[in-house]
């Protein structure tokens, strides 16, 4: 602000500290970086520049900043989402050419460049000190008559309006992966489909498909927080009073708790119950959501690690699963639902497992248990993500217990 309009503000200060998402704006910025170079440039939470499909922005302002300095250095705990292609697109600005064909490469491929810095927990332990293990549990929560009901219904009801054996397989997916958050996230979809049909031209298929969709609505609304086994398990593992629940959570000012959900319904339906059903008060009750300006985002996470501040509980959606410390006076975590995706379990159990933490990381998957032998099978797929997390922390620290560095000098 202070810099006269038409100067290229990266020429007044030696050092400058810009998030990506105001950078990436080129009608802003563009030209300045162009006409800009520095001795370093460090690049943050370096998974969110790697090409993923489509040019995204921040992978183009990543690609322009690997032109303009003597050294880069890309930070990341979770370097690698599974894809060969946008790991590649990382050490390749670092190198160009570094990786030939970014489908098929092996570690031996770039291996002697001297680009990928790898820092497990066992490398520094005699620098930082010791860190305490996870406490990892699965918590099984017994699908209520109801919840059976609804998940039997899902999985035997046809969508005669969507073309073709994988849309419809698709579509009840994401049904039943909403289902298994809650009641209320499963809602909000039929809700928004019934929306769209009834725009529809109408066809035998479209009236079907409508009345088929109002029936399990209808069942689905039936489920209540009072026959949702897997809330009515959160309950017990949080207390109704202190101490009281599987936990142990005593509630005291340097005891916090965070409950992660994928979806925004889900947590709005924790916001509207738990602090009634587990004797919490409002002002104890914290909320992250993607919804919510950075400044307010920042303003409840500073709230939450003052020992002064009378919140104890911090309600999160996936916004707040990276970037942020949780771990000052919380080191209790619930999932209580589970993300389909190993790195979104690495950095959300990174918040309160990390450097600096004082007490045992206790941390906890909640999990439904039906009869249904379908939803059995797709639950199993969560159980096995839950296992490999476990299992590589075990073995050799997962990429949530090291910092990555990706290094061009």
């Amino acid at each position: 602000r202070n810099i006269p309009s038409n100067h290229n503000p990266f020429h007044y200060y030696d050092r400058a500290i810009v998030s990506i998402d105001t950078l990436k704006q080129d009608l802003e910025y563009r030209h300045y970086l162009e006409q800009a170079y520095w001795d370093i440039i460090i690049i943050d939470e370096a998974h969110n520049v790697a090409e993923r499909g489509s040019h995204s922005q921040r992978a183009r302002l990543a690609k322009l900043l690997a032109t303009r300095s003597d050294t880069l250095i890309m930070l990341s705990a979770t370097p690698h989402d599974g894809k060969a292609e946008s790991f590649a697109s990382l050490v390749n600005m670092l190198d160009p050419t570094a990786i030939a064909d970014a489908s098929h490469y092996a570690h031996e491929d770039f291996r002697d460049k001297g680009l990928v810095i790898r820092r497990f927990k066992k490398d520094v332990r005699d620098q930082l000190g010791d860190f305490p293990d996870r406490e990892i549990d699965k918590h099984y929560a017994k699908a209520s008559a109801l919840e059976e009901r609804a998940y039997d219904l899902l999985m035997e009801t046809p969508f005669q309006s969507l073309d073709g054996r994988s849309r419809q397989g698709l579509f009840r997916t994401t049904l039943e992966k909403a289902l298994f958050s809650s009641p209320n996230a499963c809602l909000s979809i039929l809700t928004n489909r019934l929306k769209a049909l009834a725009k529809q031209e109408r066809t035998a298929e479209r009236d079907t498909d409508i009345e088929n969709l109002e029936t399990l609505r209808d069942v689905i609304s039936d489920v209540t927080a009072d026959n949702f086994g897997k809330y009515q398990a959160l309950c017990e593992l949080l207390g109704r009073k202190a101490g009281q629940g599987g936990l142990g959570w005593s509630r005291a000012e340097d005891d916090r708790l965070v409950i992660f959900t994928e979806s925004l319904k889900t947590l709005d339906f924790l916001r509207a119950h738990i602090e009634c059903d587990c004797g919490l008060k409002a002002k104890q009750i914290g909320v992250l959501k993607g919804t919510d300006s950075d400044k307010d985002l920042m303003t409840t996470v500073e709230d939450f690690n003052r020992s002064d501040s009378p919140l104890r509980l911090l309600l999160c959606s996936d916004v707040a699963s990276e970037g942020i410390n949780l771990h000052h006076l919380a080191y209790r975590m619930v999932h209580f639902d589970i993300p389909w995706s190993l790195m979104v379990f690495q950095q959300r159990n990174g918040r309160i497992d990390r450097y600096g933490q004082r007490h045992t990381p206790q941390i906890r998957y909640l999990l439904t248990d039906s009869d249904n032998a379908r939803v059995r099978g797709d639950q199993r797929v969560l159980e096995v993500l839950i296992n490999k997390d476990d299992q590589a922390s075990r073995n050799i620290g997962d990429p949530s217990e090291f910092a990555t560095g990706l290094t061009q000098q």
